[in-house]
């Protein structure tokens, strides 16, 4: 169940459509059709099935599908069927709002700590996690297993960060800075730009 590729669009809405599983289970839906979710998520019917076929066949015609039995199968897919060991790099605003946002830890993401190079909050902490100086990045990420990277620095200090999470065995980066990164060949990055979905949402309202 791993196919050779796989649109950004199609991984984006198996979330979606994570979370509204996740709504039936809490209210009791043993059952749902594409139609359903494609309701709960302003999708289309044919679209989730589409999406679902990169994977595999999951529902019955007539029946639909299983509500549980879909969740697992979509975590599993998106790789949240078990832990990811998460650390923030950034005590500033933007790093202070993430440590506070309980989705990650809802979906597995582990947060443990947050590393800077300010001297005025190193040994603080952070919504309870420790402020640890950046030049013990290398050593904790390596000795804890350290999965994923969340950046919320400036843009001047995003690359040199980067270079150094390349010399560790971290997986993935989540780049909250407004600055494109160039990083080794072993670690996935993503770029979240705030100011980019900004513009995007603006161009729709004003062309809509």
């Amino acid at each position: 169940m791993k196919p050779e590729k796989v649109p950004e669009a199609t991984i984006t809405r198996l979330s979606l459509y994570s979370r509204f599983l996740d709504e039936m289970l809490a209210r009791g839906v043993e059952k749902v059709s594409s139609v359903d979710i494609a309701k709960g998520v302003q999708g289309t019917p044919a679209q989730v099935r589409k999406d679902l076929a990169y994977f595999g066949d999951f529902g019955m015609r007539g029946v639909g599908y299983n509500v549980a039995n879909l969740n697992a199968i979509i975590n599993e897919i998106l790789g949240v069927d078990h832990p990811w060991k998460m650390i923030l790099i950034g005590a500033g605003n933007l790093g202070s709002a993430l440590t506070h946002y309980a989705g990650f830890a809802k979906r597995g993401f582990r947060m443990s700590a947050v590393f800077d190079n300010d001297v005025n909050k190193i040994g603080m902490t952070l919504n309870g996690l420790p402020i640890l100086p950046i030049t013990q990045l290398v050593d904790y990420v390596d000795a804890n297993g350290v999965d994923i990277a969340v950046l919320a620095v400036p843009a001047a200090s995003a690359q040199g960060v980067a270079d150094l999470l390349c010399e560790t065995k971290i997986k993935g980066i989540m780049n909250f800075s407004p600055s494109s990164l160039v990083s080794c060949d072993s670690i996935e990055i993503r770029q979240i730009d705030l100011a980019v979905s900004l513009e995007g949402l603006s161009y729709r309202i004003k062309n809509k």
